[in-house]
């Protein structure tokens, strides 16, 4: 039977879908058979993203969903496919009562006895649930429930993008295939995880457990008798839409410190407790009316691992120095941006954002202009975006664009850098170089005091592929072999010193002395290998006498 709807559901999605790819199939082959590929203009590809978000909206729930999550992923969809989906939200109205009634008794049982009262009309309707207003206890609550028969549906919808991926898989390069093969996989785990509101209350304590001790930062509590997987029982907490500037300066509120607010509990929940909410847009915040900043909906919720969240930091750190290289370094550590990619476009790219970000006030930057900038040109490249990670991105852009809305002037890098700050991050980062050390050390060391400026920013351009160098080398394999040779035991000292040195000040003297004798021969070896008749001859190309005699001349 479940197979049997999953055909018959393939069959509208095929309808709805087909028009699309039968313009992609000419883009290649303008008469699809024969002819030459076709030029696609981005007017073409924004009237493309339109029709397409057309069709997710009338798909329902999943496709819904879809276009959400595609709305993340820059390496799947090219930047007027994500700036259209940015705009998508839940647009299903609520299932009738006498279907959620069903849901929600045959979880709790008669709702007149599990409730005092119960507000029959939806406050809010989405793709997966839909909410209403009771009372228990002489309180307030409200009542998420899942919406009726969805479970079904979505696994139709699952089976029919299984079906339909290898058709997909023709339209797009094979960087792009991965990452679709990737992002179905991503999909159905996600939206498998936000039905089940078993989860859902699970995050939501974990996360409101986290931010008690913030006192301008609600979370509503949950009510764990009158929950279940399909049903979850929350606090009541009214409140007015973060993005209703006026209502908000009508209660007094500061939108600055409310703006400031936000971004710290968010860099709170990504860096330090490394669990967040993951779907930051105005209908999930809402401030009191003594300014308290209030999160619902936990449904979308992520997590960052320790290495993620180090990495984090190290962006917007690059980002606040201005330090593109560092900047793509960080990217690429994180595996958001392909090593594969031309370092000295994408530096430009970064330039060119951080210029376009400054405006008339050189301190201010725009977090959202830059990965927005990145994002229209990492599409070109083979980019594999980890899913947690491009959560963590969506919500960096969003958070930052609900903050400009209650600031204009708002200063997302100043406030991240004064938390990174007063948390001890920074420092907290120069210990661990210190204790690791390694190579991070070895090129620190090397540009502090070895590389004067000028050949650092040569050395930048080499790395960058802008510099070319031709060397020659005589016909002789001994002698190459001597230079890598030579080579090793350099890089090999070059570490080993050092370490050395940490080992006398840390570790047992043991230890220093093995690392001193390892040294010693690495010295040792190094100097037999110069100490050997050298192969290699050059005649210089300018002498003082030949200058000289030029000057003359």
């Amino acid at each position: 039977m479940a197979v049997l709807r999953a055909y018959r559901r393939f069959v509208v999605v095929a309808y709805r879908f087909l028009p699309i790819l039968f313009a992609y199939a000419r883009d290649r082959r303008r008469f699809l058979l024969f002819g030459g590929s076709r030029e696609v203009t981005p007017e073409m590809r924004r009237e493309r993203a339109r029709a397409l978000l057309d069709a997710l909206l009338r798909l329902g729930p999943t496709f819904i969903k879809l276009g959400q999550l595609l709305s993340t992923r820059p390496d799947v969809l090219p930047p007027e496919y994500i700036e259209e989906f940015e705009e998508l939200q839940d647009r299903v109205p609520p299932a009738p009562w006498d279907e959620a009634r069903e849901v929600l008794e045959g979880d709790l049982g008669p709702v007149g006895e599990a409730f005092d009262e119960f507000d029959t009309e939806a406050i809010s309707g989405a793709s997966l649930g839909q909410v209403y207003v009771a009372e228990l206890d002489g309180e307030q609550v409200a009542v998420k429930v899942r919406r009726p028969g969805v479970e079904e549906l979505v696994e139709a919808d699952l089976r029919v993008i299984d079906f339909s991926l290898p058709l997909l898989m023709r339209f797009v390069d094979d960087a792009r295939s991965f990452s679709m093969e990737t992002l179905a996989n991503e999909f159905s785990k996600v939206i498998r995880e936000e039905m089940d509101y078993g989860r859902e209350r699970e995050m939501l304590r974990e996360i409101r457990a986290n931010l008690a001790d913030e006192p301008e930062v609600r979370v509503p509590d949950v009510s764990e008798p009158y929950s279940s997987e399909r049903v979850l029982t929350m606090e009541y907490v009214p409140g007015t839409k973060i993005n209703d500037i006026d209502d908000l300066d009508a209660l007094g509120v500061d939108r600055t410190r409310l703006a400031e607010t936000l971004q710290r509990v968010y860099l709170k929940m990504i860096v330090e407790d490394g669990v967040f909410h993951a779907d930051p847009h105005p209908g999930n915040l809402a401030v009191q009316d003594d300014g308290t900043l209030v999160f619902y909906d936990f449904g979308m919720s992520g997590r960052v691992d320790p290495f993620i969240q180090e990495k984090i930091v190290d962006f917007y750190m690059a980002v606040a120095r201005q330090d593109t290289d560092a900047i793509l370094d960080t990217l690429i550590e994180m595996g958001t941006l392909s090593p594969e990619a031309d370092r000295g476009t994408m530096s430009d790219v970064m330039e060119l954002a951080i210029a376009d970000a400054r405006g008339e006030d050189i301190e201010q930057y725009r977090v959202q202009q830059i990965v927005s900038q990145v994002e229209d040109t990492i599409y070109e490249f083979p980019l594999r975006l980890p899913p947690n990670l491009a959560l963590v991105l969506r919500v960096a852009t969003v958070v930052e664009g609900v903050c400009v809305t209650l600031d204009p002037d708002f200063d997302f890098i100043e406030v991240a850098t004064d938390y990174l700050g007063e948390e001890g991050y920074i420092e907290a980062g120069i210990r661990e170089g210190v204790e690791e050390f390694g190579g991070q050390l070895s090129r620190t060391t090397q540009a502090l005091f070895e590389v004067p400026p000028k050949l650092e920013s040569v050395l930048a351009t080499v790395e960058r592929g802008d510099l070319e160098v031709e060397v020659g080398f005589p016909d002789d394999p001994p002698l190459l072999r001597n230079l890598a040779l030579r080579l090793i035991y350099g890089i090999l000292l070059a570490f080993s010193l050092p370490s050395t040195a940490l080992l006398y000040t840390f570790a047992p003297v043991e230890a220093a002395a093995a690392g001193l004798g390892v040294s010693v021969a690495l010295s040792v070896l190094l100097w037999r290998s110069f100490r050997e008749e050298q192969g290699i001859g050059a005649t210089p190309q300018f002498t003082r006498q030949s200058m000289r005699q030029r000057r003359d001349e």
